[in-house]
C-alpha cells in the first residue's frame, strides 16, 4: 500500500524543462569558465559531487544522529522540524517550513517534489540530479515500490509506503530508523551511518558493521 500526501503550489520554482534566474546564470558562467580553460570540467564535476554528497547531507546527519539519541530532540524534530533543526544554525534556502517524517517498523517514507524540485538545501546540500528528473518524480508517485527497488531498497509488501510531495510551503525530511547494534554509540558515530539517501528515503541507513569506529 502506498499513500500519496501533499498538495501542489510551486509558482515560484522551475519545473523539468525551465530553470531559475541563479541556475541560468551558474550555467553560463559554468560555460565561459570552461571554454576559456580556467576550469576542468571533470574537476568542476568532481567539486559538485563532492558538495552533493558528502558535504551538504552531513548537515542532515547530525540532526539525524541527534533524533536517535536523544528523546526530547526527537519530538522536537516530529514537532516542528523547521524550529528544531535551526538549533544546530542550519536555515537558509529552500529550509524554511520543514516537516520530519519518521519510518518505523511499519511504515516507510518517500520524499519527491513532483513538479519541480523543492528541497531542503541546508540540511541536504545540493539536490542530486535524478531528484529533479521526470522519471523519478512520476514513478515515485505511480510506483513508489519498484522505485525503491530499483535503489536497491526493497520494501516488504506489508509495510506502508508514504509519498511526501514537497511544495513551495513545505518541505519533508526522512528520519530513518536507527540501526540495530548501534547502542552505546556516540552522536558523532552515528552521524557517520545516516547517508542523504536515506533522508529523503530512496536509501537505508549504513550497517553499522561496514562503518569503522
Amino acid at each position: 500500500m502506498a499513500e500519496h500526501h501533499g498538495a501542489h503550489h510551486h509558482d515560484h520554482e522551475h519545473d523539468g524543462s525551465e530553470l531559475s534566474e541563479a541556475e541560468l546564470r551558474v550555467r553560463a558562467l559554468e560555460s565561459v569558465l570552461v571554454e576559456k580553460e580556467y576550469v576542468d570540467r571533470a574537476a568542476l564535476d568532481g567539486i559538485v559531487e563532492f558538495y552533493e554528497k558528502k558535504v551538504g547531507p552531513r548537515n542532515g546527519a547530525r540532526v539525524i544522529a541527534k533524533a536517535w539519541s536523544d528523546r526530547q530532540f526527537s519530538e522536537r524534530l516530529r514537532s516542528d522540524a523547521t524550529t528544531a533543526i535551526a538549533e544546530f544554525g542550519f536555515t537558509g534556502r529552500q529550509s524554511e517550513h520543514l516537516v520530519a517524517v519518521e519510518n518505523t517498523k511499519d511504515a516507510h517514507n518517500l520524499v519527491v517534489c513532483t513538479l519541480c524540485s523543492c528541497y531542503p538545501w541546508a540540511v541536504l546540500g545540493l539536490p542530486p540530479t535524478w531528484y529533479k528528473s521526470a522519471h523519478y518524480r512520476s514513478t515515485a508517485v505511480l510506483d513508489p515500490r519498484g522505485l525503491l527497488a530499483s535503489f536497491g531498497v526493497d520494501i516488504p509488501e506489508a509495510t506502508r509506503i508514504h509519498v511526501w510531495d514537497s511544495t513551495a510551503e513545505v518541505r519533508y525530511l526522512v528520519i530513518p530508523l536507527r540501526p540495530a547494534g548501534t547502542d552505546g554509540w556516540s552522536e558523532e558515530q552515528l552521524a557517520q551511518l545516516v547517508t542523504r539517501d536515506s533522508m529523503i528515503g530512496t536509501g537505508l541507513p549504513l550497517d553499522p558493521r561496514d562503518v569503522p569506529l
